[in-house]
């Protein structure tokens, strides 16, 4: 054991010498020097580029009745979406546990996979909602407005997202 030790040692040694043989240049023995080459020298200055200012538009926003009634509109518009996919839940969870044990691709299956679309579609109808309040919440802060009653309206609607996400991952969680 003591000898296979040797050897080991013997052998790195000699890859290590080896190899610092055949980084020299000439058979002379003389390394390169580690100083640095004209080639490397840093000269020069370099100048920062002009540029132009950027101009921001303003967001456009249809407000043709108030800020008021758009904020109003766009809440009722989720809450009926909200509406109909409280509608169509029980239906899709009946649809599920019907294909719980169901091959994937069989009929159970895939008419499960329709009420969960359903579902999707649903949620959809109320993300349009929160997409429009997030719309108007830019262009409030781009102009530095209150964003009071713009903040409460996206935070109503982003519960109703929130509950309706929910289902359709504890649907799908049932569906694995």
């Amino acid at each position: 054991m003591a000898m296979a030790m040797i050897d080991r040692k013997t052998c790195f040694v000699a890859l290590a010498l080896g190899t610092a043989a055949g980084c020299s240049g000439s058979g002379s023995g003389a390394y390169p020097s580690l100083a640095i080459r004209n080639i490397e020298r840093v000269e020069g200055s370099f100048e920062p580029v002009a540029t132009e200012q950027l101009d921001v538009p303003p967001v456009e926003v249809d407000l043709a009745g108030g800020l008021d009634a758009r904020l109003a509109a766009l809440v009722r518009q989720a809450e009926q979406a909200h509406l109909s996919f409280t509608a169509a839940t029980p239906r899709a969870e009946e649809q599920v546990a019907a294909a719980r044990d169901a091959q994937v691709g069989s009929d159970p299956w895939a008419i499960a996979q329709v009420a969960l679309a359903d579902l999707d579609s649903a949620r959809s109808e109320t993300a349009v909602a929160l997409g429009d309040l997030d719309i108007l919440h830019v262009a409030a802060t781009l102009q530095a407005d209150d964003l009071t009653a713009i903040d409460a309206a996206r935070a109503q609607v982003t519960a109703l997202v929130s509950v309706e996400d929910a289902t359709l991952e504890r649907l799908r969680a049932r569906m694995r």
